[in-house]
């Protein structure tokens, strides 16, 4: 379901920016239509439990890109090395443009990323 506080950080972002998180959102909320949308820390994140309601994933809107960020949670580390960065629960996949945007690698991901 749609939170109106994310709603309202997509429709002030920049393009491409803006595009780019309107299609990550979509991607999230079709391939999981039950899970939980909410702000935090300034940025959309996702969950779906009442203990971890926005520990899955997140979308942040930056200068020249927009990365979706999943949780290392459970991750084996060559699963890990499916993402980019150095943190150590959360890593993402940066997007420069919607050209980058492969739906159904991305679906698969975020399938990956819940089941653990």
């Amino acid at each position: 379901m749609k939170n109106e506080k994310v709603t309202e950080y997509i429709e002030k972002q920049k393009s491409p920016q803006k595009e780019i998180c309107q299609r990550l959102r979509n991607i999230i909320l079709t391939t999981f239509p039950e899970i939980n949308e909410e702000m935090k820390v300034g940025v959309p994140c996702y969950g779906h439990t009442k203990i971890d309601p926005c520990g899955k994933y997140y979308i942040a809107a930056l200068k020249d890109h927009v990365n979706l960020g999943f949780s290392l949670k459970g991750l084996s580390k060559e699963e890990q090395t499916l993402f980019q960065g150095s943190g150590k629960t959360m890593k993402h996949l940066k997007f420069h443009s919607l050209k980058e945007i492969n739906e159904q690698k991305i679906a698969e991901l975020l399938s990956l990323v819940n089941k653990k």
